[in-house]
């Protein structure tokens, strides 16, 4: 153990993320859209809550070394285990950004020039580094610790909203941050507020497992949004969808990246793909055409997008994923 011994059991890395009325979404939605805003949080996204609930645990109980295969880290990664004064991954810098964070070693992630570009190729070299270094993984959204985490997000949306929302607007991956928003609204009593998943074609492995009634296993991640890029759901996301209403939506490649591009322009922000699935729900008419289905009720008294990251991206990829997708 190399660094400062930092007290483990010490107040939560996350921060209350800010509430805000968007203007330009309302409009577009035909309802007053509250944006959460999880992409300011010191690692860029709302996988500090859990994935540091659960290291703050571990290490509490002794754990020293940690590998976790996430699409967020390293920056999460390194400013988590720096706090902790813990090593983490291979014993090579993983990124300018972990570098910069003081991360001695490399949290592996599917944006990590040392890691597959899929999660779960990820996933299993973490479990081969576990076994061979004996360290202990941290998985990034199957965990009790990382939905109690996550679950956070909605306590503070209780705080902050003047009424329960009429909608929970969230993009799903591994299922993380659907199982945490489930809990968080059955411990503030929401628990019919209605959750849109949103996922982009090509990582929908949640859609295609609550169409199987089964956890249903992809070939391959084929979209662009790698951070949604997990081929099976964690099983804790379907038995989501017997306890909440939840509605799955999924959204093209095309149209994730053009609603990141028109959310920068509405609200200054850049956010990935994967938040832009999201966005594209409410971009693309998408949730006024579930109100004229019935699936959600007409008018709604609000509706909360969860803007979940946006750590892994910047202008020139932007640009290039637009070029990729044959959008310019």
């Amino acid at each position: 153990l190399e660094g400062p011994q930092n007290h483990p059991g010490a107040k939560p890395f996350h921060v209350v993320s800010p509430v805000l009325e968007s203007l330009p979404l309302s409009k577009a939605v035909g309802t007053k859209v509250f944006m959460k805003l999880e992409n300011v949080q010191p690692s860029g996204s709302f996988k500090i809550r859990g994935i540091g609930h659960l290291c703050q645990d571990a290490a509490r109980k002794g754990c020293r070394h940690f590998v976790c295969s996430s699409g967020n880290p390293p920056r999460a990664g390194g400013m988590l285990l720096r706090n902790l004064g813990i090593r983490c991954g291979v014993p090579q810098p993983c990124s300018d950004k972990g570098q910069s964070l003081g991360c001695e070693g490399c949290v592996l992630s599917p944006y990590c020039p040392l890691s597959p570009q899929v999660w779960d190729d990820a996933n299993s070299r973490a479990q081969e580094l576990v076994k061979t270094e004996g360290w202990v993984s941290i998985h990034p959204f199957d965990h009790p610790l990382v939905w109690e985490g996550h679950a956070s997000l909605v306590r503070e949306l209780k705080d902050s909203l003047e009424a329960k929302p009429g909608a929970v607007v969230v993009a799903v991956g591994g299922g993380g941050l659907l199982a945490g928003v489930v809990a968080g609204l059955h411990q503030v009593g929401w628990q019919d507020v209605p959750i849109i998943a949103a996922e982009t074609h090509g990582a929908h492995s949640f859609h295609e497992a609550l169409k199987a009634g089964r956890l249903v296993t992809l070939p391959d991640i084929t979209s662009v949004a790698k951070c949604l890029g997990a081929k099976t759901v964690a099983a804790r996301a379907l038995e989501c969808a017997r306890e909440c209403r939840v509605i799955s939506q999924v959204v093209e490649d095309t149209e994730a990246v053009r609603a990141v591009e028109r959310f920068l322009d509405d609200e200054r922000m850049l956010v990935q793909p994967a938040c832009g699935a999201a966005l594209a729900v409410l971009y693309s008419g998408r949730l006024q055409r579930l109100q004229s289905e019935g699936r959600l009720p007409a008018p709604l008294a609000s509706v909360v997008v969860v803007v979940c990251g946006g750590s892994n991206i910047h202008t020139a990829q932007l640009r290039a994923l637009k070029s990729q997708l044959g959008m310019e």
